[in-house]
């Protein structure tokens, strides 16, 4: 039974805040890095990703130059910046906002960027290294969702973790980094996803079950083990409107969760910065 089974008709928060502000504070004390950002388009969530990313950079004392390119860019545009980055020892890291614009290839992108400087963990070799245990910028969001659950003292080690959810940004290398040998890892994990017909099977055993489908409401309180620990990684936007993947009504049953708003966001954000500082020496 999971060490956080209750009775209450509600679960116990696990808000990101308070862990970003730690990850943060940690970060701004050794703070020595420019970091740069490529913006393609006019995505307008794209292009308010980059002014919070920005704000935070000033607030650390990150110089942090940004180059939006036009939604008209080429793919050898794109990759003329990144080379001009790598090349640059003033630059420590880079971060290329997805989504680029459909005309463009993100993936062929990224492997043009120097791995070192990759601040989104999402490079193919940094990916290797994480696959290998081998030292490199992490994924921001699996590594972000480690911190929290650590943060807030949910013990992991030995525990039965489920994943709803197999991207590349969250799921696969969460699933990687949670089976590490770590104090604050060390588990059983499960990667499930939406085309498992009977996928609720695995996600009620699930003592810790981190749902990342991009599907809104997918996860209701039928689909969760009663007293276990919720992280909601997956959102959509409808509009301004966010669309959680975790249902609300899952506090009922479960021990804690994740807040709707300022759960897994804001710690995505903190790694962020924290691999830029690992990529300028800090």
């Amino acid at each position: 039974m999971s060490d956080f089974s209750s009775t209450s008709t509600a679960a116990r928060l696990l808000p990101g805040g308070p862990v970003a502000e730690r990850i943060l504070t940690e970060v701004a004390e050794g703070v020595a890095a420019l970091r740069a950002a490529v913006l393609v388009g006019d995505d307008d969530a794209s292009a308010g990703y980059i002014r919070i990313k920005q704000r935070q950079a000033a607030r650390l004392g990150f110089a942090s130059p940004h180059v939006h390119l036009p939604a008209s860019a080429s793919q050898a545009d794109l990759h003329a910046v990144l080379v001009d980055f790598n090349a640059d020892r003033g630059v420590h890291g880079v971060l290329v906002q997805h989504p680029v614009p459909g005309h463009l290839d993100y993936d062929r992108a990224l492997q043009v960027l120097d791995p070192d400087k990759d601040v989104d963990g999402m490079h193919p070799v940094n990916m290797g290294r994480l696959a290998l245990g081998l030292p490199g910028p992490l994924p921001c969001t699996p590594a972000g969702i480690e911190a929290l659950l650590a943060y807030h003292q949910v013990p992991v080690a030995g525990r039965e973790v489920v994943v709803l959810g197999r991207g590349a940004t969250l799921g696969r290398p969460l699933a990687m980094l949670l089976a590490q040998k770590r104090p604050t890892a060390n588990a059983a994990v499960t990667v499930v996803h939406t085309g498992v017909a009977d996928w609720p099977r695995y996600t009620r055993r699930a003592e810790i079950l981190v749902v990342a489908a991009g599907v809104p409401g997918i996860v209701r309180p039928e689909h969760v083990r009663p007293g276990a620990v919720v992280v909601g990684g997956g959102v959509r936007y409808e509009g301004r409107r966010l669309l959680p993947d975790v249902d609300e009504s899952c506090a009922r049953v479960a021990g804690a969760i994740t807040p709707r708003v300022g759960g897994v966001g804001p710690t995505t954000v903190a790694m962020l910065f924290r691999n830029a500082l690992k990529a300028a020496g800090g």
